[in-house]
């Protein structure tokens, strides 16, 4: 990093409040920096990735919490869902969600495939193809779309490209955030996650600040 981008990148930082640098966190045990590149970034925005799986209790868990941290969050960050494909059994939710994305239909069904299997029961974990088209039914969708979007080209490299990510991010397990592709959240709880996503987001922000007042 240049010399003069650094001091305007420290300068900035000294904006941030008292409290929340003196209880910054801390390198390779709060967070990890990567270089995996964000999963959808945009010019001027924070990205926020929620790689998560829909079988995970812990994600189901943090799913509500994560809505209402969004809320509070400045326009410019975009919380971005990436279902993880891991392999084996990850993989047909992943496929279910890229699926309903390509649908349009993502937004509006997230929390409810969490609710059937982890709430209500109404989705079995090893759930089939038949069973994940009747559920998107009982959502408004098209059975017969549905099955059609699960074998869509498209979605197999969305798939793909969700593999790519999370061994490029060296993610282990989920829910894990990954902040504008540049660092990896190192969970001890959600309270902890959110944090520390806080904290970066303030860090990138700087940062850009740091880089437009250099240019």
């Amino acid at each position: 990093m240049k010399p003069l981008l650094t001091g305007l990148l420290f300068a900035a930082l000294a904006w941030l409040p008292a409290a929340q640098a003196a209880d910054a966190p801390v390198a390779g045990q709060d967070y990890v920096e990567i270089d995996a590149g964000p999963w959808a970034g945009k010019p001027g925005r924070i990205e926020v990735a929620e790689v998560f799986g829909y079988t995970c209790p812990h994600c189901a868990h943090l799913e509500p919490q994560l809505r209402q941290w969004k809320a509070r969050q400045g326009k410019d960050v975009d919380l971005v869902p990436v279902p993880a494909a891991f392999g084996g059994s990850w993989d047909p939710w992943a496929r279910a969600y890229f699926a309903a994305d390509s649908l349009g239909v993502a937004a509006r069904t997230h929390q409810a495939v969490f609710d059937a299997i982890h709430a209500n029961g109404t989705l079995p974990r090893n759930a089939t193809a038949q069973e994940l088209a009747a559920f998107y039914a009982g959502q408004g969708v098209d059975p017969e779309r549905f099955r059609a979007a699960l074998a869509d080209p498209k979605v197999e490299a969305q798939l793909r490209r969700s593999a790519a990510f999370v061994r490029a991010a060296g993610l282990e397990g989920t829910p894990t955030l990954v902040v504008n592709g540049r660092y990896r959240v190192q969970a001890r709880g959600f309270d902890d996650m959110l944090r520390t996503a806080d904290w970066l987001i303030a860090r990138e922000r700087a940062a850009a600040k740091a880089a437009a007042t250099s240019r």
